[in-house]
């Protein structure tokens, strides 16, 4: 896809993966809209700001409306914005469990759902799902974290088939260790710096996007070279 001039939806673009995807896709000449909870502090002539819980479907679709009226398309979805909380499973609460569900897998959802008409409809698309190695092999005490990431695996892998016969793509990133404030309150082995940078991150982001018309990046699991 020739990104020149296309438009895209990027959840989480406060921080994190999230920002560095957004402002690459502005580089690369995108009309980018934001979604997260806090606002993201983007100044550009292309970008849109937009604010809403994704894990709220009726907050979600009001916030959208600017890319769900018939003079706007979508041509690019990215699926970023997740959470976690790790603990043993007897000690996780309910209020957490339900929040990773809410917004790691309904808000996948919700997006998709709001969106994917608009590109079956043009014939033209590409949805991107950030998944988590977690989602490849369960990570202890992170039962319903690696539940969630499971479950987008299992969503990119069936509406894949499905959307296909509409021109429309569907690839899932299986990233490890992001440097990102997904760490602040987690313990982990890794350095930030020796973590997936997300700017390194981006260029695969952006390599899938570039992928030829017939050529479809179906999955890719990244890890970083710097673990000790």
């Amino acid at each position: 896809m020739n990104l020149e001039h296309k438009t895209a939806l990027v959840t989480g673009a406060s921080s994190g993966i999230g920002l560095a995807i957004a402002k690459a896709l502005l580089d690369k000449g995108c009309y980018v809209y934001g979604i997260s909870r806090r606002g993201a502090s983007i100044q550009h002539q292309h970008y849109t700001d937009l604010r809403a819980d994704i894990g709220d479907y009726t907050q979600l679709e009001q916030a959208l409306q600017p890319l769900l009226s018939s003079a706007t398309t979508t041509d690019i979805l990215i699926n970023n914005a997740g959470l976690g909380y790790f603990g043993k499973i007897d000690d996780m609460k309910l209020e957490q469990w339900h929040e990773m569900f809410n917004t790691n897998v309904h808000g996948v959802f919700y997006c998709i759902k709001l969106l994917a008409p608009i590109m079956k409809k043009n014939r033209l698309g590409h949805i991107i799902n950030i998944s988590s190695i977690a989602g490849l092999q369960a990570v202890v005490e992170g039962s319903g974290y690696s539940a969630t990431k499971y479950a987008v695996r299992a969503i990119s892998q069936a509406i894949f088939r499905e959307l296909r016969p509409f021109n429309v793509k569907v690839s899932t990133i299986f990233p490890g260790s992001v440097n990102t404030a997904f760490f602040d309150n987690i313990d982990h082995k890794l350095s930030y710096e020796d973590m997936i940078q997300p700017d390194e991150f981006v260029k695969s982001v952006i390599h899938m996007l570039e992928s030829d018309d017939a050529y479809l990046p179906f999955e890719l699991e990244v890890r970083t070279m710097r673990a000790k």
